[in-house]
């Protein structure tokens, strides 16, 4: 359930035939809550009037963006084995509360990679839901399922959507009275440009915990001659969740009465902390004065702004 238009009508098409469902929604690590307010999954579930469960993205999603079995799409997104994962997890849950099978609101031929027929066909496969997977807006395109074949499902009122012309969808949303919905693969940073590129950094420096995958969608982030990470917020609600995701072996910078960003040193060795000070100078209201102070890990030290060439030096992009 992340809240797209495919996977609301998917649910709808579900509903209709009075069928209790729960949304399952991914979150964490590259599936980030928003800083203020519901994410789309809960607004979709809301609109629907159904339950929103929220499964954790863990450790062995992210380890299996390093090495995916079934190869990646255009950045760092390897869509086919994480849809296996996720629908397993979706899967695994379900059992433990009763459901008969899962469905997905994948649209045969929307995606070139994770949606052709062979992908599908590996996902329902691997997944281990053992014919239990059905898609709703394209399931009569595919084999009939086990709730089809068991009549939980009436085929006949399912669909047979393909490819990436999204005007059947929009149809769809506009006979339900659907006005507002995600955009497609709006909730996984992995598809995008700069994320990817941050994550493949620190995938180079050996940082590969969920809490840092987190963390890349925050702030300014600059890398230490140490190796050490420096994370500059940007705005307060990032400033906020900085302090919230902050890991035990950060050193917490607050510029905040310069005014000036929260900044996080990790690891947060003392030898860092000047260089780090005077970054989270650079970025605050006194980065033309020589010299303001800045509370760093509680204690209060004098830094001069780091200069723009050294801060750009450092920057990763």
């Amino acid at each position: 359930m992340s809240g797209g238009l495919d996977s609301v009508l998917a649910v709808r098409l579900l509903l209709d035939q009075h069928i209790e469902v729960f949304g399952i929604n991914f979150i964490g690590g590259y599936c980030p809550r928003p800083l203020a307010g519901q994410s789309r999954a809960q607004k979709a579930a809301g609109q629907l009037g159904i339950e929103l469960v929220e499964l954790p993205i863990d450790q062995q999603f992210i380890d299996q963006i390093r090495a995916p079995r079934y190869g990646r799409g255009r950045n760092m997104n390897p869509c086919i084995d994480c849809h296996i994962l996720m629908v397993k997890r979706a899967w695994n849950w379900g059992r433990e509360h009763g459901a008969r099978f899962v469905a997905t609101g994948e649209v045969l031929g929307q995606r070139p990679m994770s949606q052709t027929k062979q992908g599908l066909m590996l996902v329902a496969k691997r997944s281990g839901t053992q014919g239990r997977l059905l898609r709703p807006l394209s399931a009569r395109l595919l084999e009939p399922t086990v709730p089809e074949k068991q009549g939980l499902v009436d085929r006949g009122w399912l669909l047979d959507i393909q490819g990436r012309n999204r005007k059947r969808q929009f149809e769809l949303a506009r006979k339900y009275g659907i006005t507002e919905y995600g955009t497609p693969a709006g909730g996984c940073l992995l598809t995008d440009k700069n994320f990817a590129q941050r994550l493949k950094e620190a995938f180079d420096h050996r940082e590969q915990d969920v809490r840092t995958v987190e963390l890349l969608r925050l702030g300014r982030h600059f890398r230490l001659e140490s190796g050490a990470r420096v994370i500059v917020g940007r705005n307060k609600e990032e400033n906020d969740e900085l302090l919230r995701l902050a890991p035990e072996d950060a050193l917490v910078i607050d510029g905040s009465r310069l005014p000036g960003p929260v900044c996080l040193l990790i690891p947060g060795r003392d030898a860092d902390r000047e260089l780090a000070a005077s970054l989270c100078v650079r970025y605050s209201d006194r980065k033309h004065e020589e010299k303001a102070k800045v509370e760093v890990g509680g204690e209060e030290i004098e830094a001069a702004p780091l200069s723009s060439e050294e801060s750009a030096r450092l920057m990763v992009h």
